[in-house]
């Protein structure tokens, strides 16, 4: 596992280079990547999370010491970036006037931070959040207006999302219960932190979250990386997704490892690293529309099995090698070099199903508390939305508005009761 985990770094610093300190022990750096960029720094963070509050008062002090005037802190975004905590994070830039935001936050606080910038910046033009979901909607107002987003120092906290390192920004109407999806290079934040030693102390069910939310990253851009990407990408994700399963596996059972810590954040990074270079489909889709019954970790979870069904005959000897990763760590007795695409896909799919139990997630909708059937309908019409389109292109089984209900519902039904049977392929 060493190997595997000097990979990963290797690729890391290739891929971020010394714009981004990350490992155990590195939360000080802090200090000097912000003054980098400026020296009145908004400080953003979770204020009421007490397992949050020793890494808060060194991130001040490391600020400090740099000369760094801090403005705040002030309170961050609860789970999945609610838009009411957007436009008051856009309030406090705009009266404080900073010109650095510092984000001591999980991806979600660093997300609803990406977008207060992007407001803050644009809004004399477009107040409201919704102009700017889709792709690219960000560049092409800093083109037109000659702006930059306000930058962000992006503190990341737990080894999920990899906000620190991306251009995705994922806001939640708590109205409708839906996400939708900011995809620009423009709010890559250009500066990082990820101190590993942060995730011992956060509660276990976001380690778990946070790991498969890493996962999905890595195996929805592997499934569907297309042309030249396909050798770089399979370099990074099938290396994320052994670090990710080796590593929650021992952390379910011994939360305090720190190894198996480092090697869940080098697989989430690294998902990070793959969702710069291609992008998530069906799952993270679909789990927009599930965040009024589960965490997004889970909700990715949850699908990708099914998924992994679906997508098998069109990526047969990419699912062959996922496979092979997971009969190493013994979630398959069959081999996979030995089945053809449809056996294939059911015993991988069924080696993911027995992973997640193992790590005590659900693997069923009809299993999730207070769930009704009538949300496999939310989650159909959601997939036909203009914005979220490119998660149906990513597939590698791509589909469009027309044909989500010939192909998605059955995958939805498989995933309500379980049945892998339902699935219909294309």
């Amino acid at each position: 596992m060493d190997a595997l985990m000097k990979q990963a770094r290797d690729l890391i610093l290739a891929f971020k280079g010394d714009r981004y300190a990350f490992g155990a022990g590195v939360l000080d750096q802090v200090g000097p990547l912000t003054a980098q960029i400026g020296r009145r720094a908004l400080l953003v963070s979770r204020l009421s999370s007490p397992w949050l509050q020793p890494a808060l008062e060194r991130v001040q002090d490391a600020l400090t010491k740099n000369g760094i005037q801090i403005l705040g802190p002030v309170q961050g975004a609860a789970p999945n970036a609610p838009r009411e905590d957007v436009y008051r994070l856009q309030g406090h830039i705009l009266h404080k006037k900073p010109d650095v935001i510092v984000s001591l936050e999980s991806g979600s606080g660093i997300d609803a931070c990406k977008a207060a910038a992007t407001l803050a910046t644009f809004g004399d033009t477009d107040a409201e959040l919704d102009p700017y979901f889709g792709v690219g909607e960000v560049t092409r107002r800093s083109q037109r207006t000659g702006r930059q987003v306000l930058p962000l120092v992006a503190v990341m906290t737990a080894a999920s999302s990899s906000a620190h390192l991306t251009k995705y920004a994922n806001i939640t109407d708590p109205v409708k219960g839906q996400k939708k999806l900011i995809i620009d290079e423009a709010i890559v934040p250009p500066r990082a932190v990820f101190d590993y030693e942060l995730t011992l102390t956060q509660p276990m069910s976001l380690s778990l979250d946070g790991g498969m939310d890493g996962f999905s990253h890595c195996l929805e851009v592997y499934l569907g990386a297309k042309g030249d990407t396909v050798p770089t990408i399979e370099n990074i994700t099938l290396l994320g997704i052994e670090l990710i399963v080796a590593g929650l596996a021992v952390l379910a059972q011994k939360p305090a490892h720190l190894g198996a810590r480092e090697q869940v954040a080098l697989g989430t990074d690294l998902g990070g690293y793959a969702i710069m270079v291609g992008g998530t489909s069906g799952p993270h889709l679909n789990s927009f529309s599930l965040v009024n019954y589960l965490s997004h970790g889970r909700a990715c979870a949850l699908m990708n099995p099914y998924y992994t069904v679906f997508f098998t005959p069109a990526v047969e000897e990419r699912v062959r090698k996922l496979g092979a990763i997971f009969q190493k760590h013994g979630y398959l007795d069959q081999d996979p070099a030995a089945l053809g695409a449809r056996e294939l896909g059911r015993s991988v799919a069924e080696g993911i199903l027995a992973f997640n139990r193992r790590i005590g997630f659900p693997t069923t909708l009809a299993e999730i508390e207070d769930m009704e059937r009538d949300v496999l309908a939310k989650i159909l019409q959601a997939a036909k939305d203009p914005q979220l389109e490119s998660k149906l292109q990513n597939m590698p089984v791509p589909l469009n508005a027309e044909l989500v209900d010939k192909y998605m519902a059955p995958i939805l039904e498989a995933a309500w009761s379980g049945d892998l049977d339902k699935i219909v392929l294309r």
